[in-house]
């Protein structure tokens, strides 16, 4: 029987990259993406479980699943900062370079 791709393995790798790519935007996108891979990996992991000898590219699966994890790490890690920044600064202060170089001289 001849072998098939695994459903959304080259997606399931972009998702996981581009969620590590946009982890800096306030980790909201790349959160978004890292999920979506996630799930994406976990269906088609689960897919290759009930029957492994019809599937190939099962690595690039894993691959990407790795990569959504570490990206929701990342995003998640990021996004308590930015709230923790916050609340701490307000969103005004971080907005104006100057307040927010008073208050770092501050904490010199």
């Amino acid at each position: 029987m001849e072998q098939q791709k695994l459903p959304n393995a080259t997606l399931i790798i972009v998702f996981g990259i581009i969620s590590i790519i946009t982890c800096c935007c306030y980790g909201v996108i790349g959160l978004i993406f890292g999920v979506i891979g996630l799930v994406l990996a976990n269906k088609a992991l689960k897919l290759y479980a009930e029957n492994p000898e019809m599937y190939e590219d099962v690595k690039n699966v894993k691959t990407g699943r790795i990569l959504s994890i570490i990206g929701i790490v990342l995003n998640v890690i990021y996004l308590l900062l930015s709230i923790w920044a916050i609340s701490k600064f307000g969103w005004d202060t971080l907005q104006d370079p100057e307040k927010m170089q008073e208050i770092l001289e501050q904490y010199q």
